[in-house]
């Protein structure tokens, strides 16, 4: 019920009481209702100073929205104009293929990922990317009336891909009213966005999943007349992905339940949601493979990666992204939809190169979470190892190197969110619980090249 249906109802009821004391001649009765008439005034008089607050703020919050469009519109042209002067070097127009188109169409025409894009990922095909968390207004304010009415929902914002604006009907961005969360702050970035560009497929109500890859494909050779023909057998393997339960607890203020239904219900699972997505983040390069655990990127249980591929260095130099850049993917391409996955402290260490005129080498380009070391995709993410700190112990796995789309995470489950009111009834906090199953592993022979610390420089 919004604030305008809310006054209607008031109107309606302080409209029936003046009939009342209209007709009453009892002395109790009338100071009665005269008493709840003052109430009944006193809210129209609260809700028409929320209406007014509210409707100021959606104006505010369109003109802030014409006027951050128009400053983006302003940088893309702006930036557009700068890439056309810029010219791309040897190493940026071998990883992109640009020096031999055909083997980039030949690439993409035999099913490969195009070329990866910041933010978005690789979107080869509708189920690769992930599934749409686009809901409607009807169907947040149906999971809001749910969760306030104390029955477990499925979260319909996911937990997959990122959530940077919520429209409700008429466009405006969600944002929380000043006299329920005027003393909430947003904290610094804490997921990086390495999940929302990984593969991505639903399996609900499954348990396990194994993904087939090519592991190896024989060469032909010569054959006599009348003779045996050689043997070429392609050998395949199989990457299992199992279930994991992936829980987050969270509270909110009983304030909170005040709001209309579609942002009440998108403040909770924005909360249980970034709670989850920290973890599956994370697990996606560190996860060991142990029972209720992802398989990640480093883990000796990410069987389509041979060990014997993975690289080191001690440091990071001028040489250093060329050495990683040629030494994925197979003989006969340099690939050019691959992204380098690194500590934020080691991206500094890039940053720090220069040349013999103390100009920098490595020109870095940043946009939050992601960018372009040279040309070369980057995403940020803590759970890789610094490979330039001084503490960090020989053979750590600090960076990996490939195609995101060689990641494959599995949801077996929806996201189901519950609530209480009972753990913290004195301080007047709601909690919540949420649950998902799901799984992931690496998908694709040697997908990803790891790198490591080496014992010495």
């Amino acid at each position: 019920m919004n604030l305008n249906e809310m006054i209607k109802k008031l109107e309606e009821r302080k409209a029936a009481l003046v009939a009342r004391s209209e007709k009453s001649e009892d002395i109790s009765e009338l100071r009665s209702i005269n008493t709840q008439l003052q109430q009944i005034n006193g809210d129209i008089a609260d809700l028409r100073a929320e209406q007014a607050k509210a409707d100021e703020e959606k104006r505010a919050a369109e003109e802030a929205a014409k006027k951050t469009k128009e400053e983006a519109e302003k940088r893309a042209k702006e930036e557009a104009e700068k890439a056309k002067e810029n010219e791309v070097d040897e190493r940026t127009a071998a990883v992109n293929a640009t020096e031999n188109p055909e083997n980039a169409e030949n690439r993409n025409a035999a099913g490969g990922s195009p070329a990866f894009v910041p933010g978005q990922g690789f979107i080869a095909s509708s189920e690769g990317r992930g599934v749409d968390y686009t809901k409607t207004l009807e169907s947040r304010e149906d999971a809001g009336q749910n969760l306030k009415e104390n029955r477990a929902v499925n979260c319909p914002i996911g937990i997959f891909t990122e959530v940077r604006t919520v429209e409700v009907g008429d466009g405006s961005t969600i944002v929380v009213p000043s006299y329920s969360a005027s003393d909430i702050n947003k904290d610094f970035n804490m997921v990086s966005s390495l999940i929302d560009n990984v593969a991505h497929k639903s399996i609900i109500g499954g348990n396990s999943f194994q993904q087939p890859y090519v592991a190896n494909i024989a060469a032909g050779g010569y054959t006599a007349e009348k003779q045996k023909a050689n043997t070429a057998e392609t050998t395949f393997g199989y990457a299992d992905i199992n279930s994991a339960k992936i829980t987050a607890y969270g509270e909110v203020t009983e304030e909170l339940m005040k709001l209309p239904n579609a942002p009440y219900a998108d403040e909770v699972f924005q909360n249980i949601r970034t709670s989850m997505r920290m973890t599956l983040t994370k697990e996606i390069l560190i996860g060991t493979g142990a029972t209720n655990r992802l398989v990640g990127i480093f883990s000796d249980k990410a069987t389509a990666i041979d060990a014997a591929t993975d690289i080191s260095f001690a440091t990071i130099d001028d040489t250093t992204l060329d050495q990683i850049v040629y030494s994925y993917g197979g003989p006969e391409n340099v690939e050019g939809s691959a992204v380098l996955i690194l500590n934020k402290k080691d991206l500094m260490a890039f940053a720090k190169v220069r040349t013999s005129t103390k100009e920098r080498f490595y020109d870095i380009k940043s946009n939050g979470n992601f960018g372009t070391i040279n040309g070369i995709p980057f995403i940020v993410n803590s759970a890789c190892g610094h490979l330039t700190g001084a503490t960090t112990a020989a053979n750590t796995y600090c960076m990996a190197y490939g195609n995101l789309a060689n990641y494959l995470i599995v949801e077996f489950s929806p996201v189901e969110v519950k609530r209480s009111e009972h753990v913290k009834f004195a301080e007047g906090m709601v909690a919540y619980r949420g649950n998902v199953m799901a799984g992931g592993n690496v998908v694709a022979k040697n997908g990803f090249l790891r790198i490591k610390k080496s014992a010495t420089a």
